[in-house]
């Protein structure tokens, strides 16, 4: 069994405000007013969410790189 090194997560604008971030692996989203925020965000929830699982169950290293897809809507002036 290969254990993921890597877990892909999306970010994309949120509803009113601001931005959303979903993981594709696990269940996890989280929000933020800036994109520095919401990498913050991310990267805790991602900690917080495997901080007492097994990883290996969950197939994971133990401090996986966080790969992240930005769906950005053009605007236009």
């Amino acid at each position: 069994m290969t254990l993921r090194e890597k877990i892909h997560a999306t970010v994309y604008p949120g509803d009113q405000s601001g931005y959303v971030a979903e993981c594709e692996e696990f269940a996890i989203v989280t929000q933020g007013q800036t994109l520095d925020e919401i990498m913050q965000n991310l990267s805790e929830a991602i900690a917080l969410y495997l901080e007492d699982e097994d990883l290996n169950q969950l197939q994971v290293v133990a401090q996986p790189s966080i790969i992240v897809t930005f769906e950005l809507v053009p605007q236009y002036a």
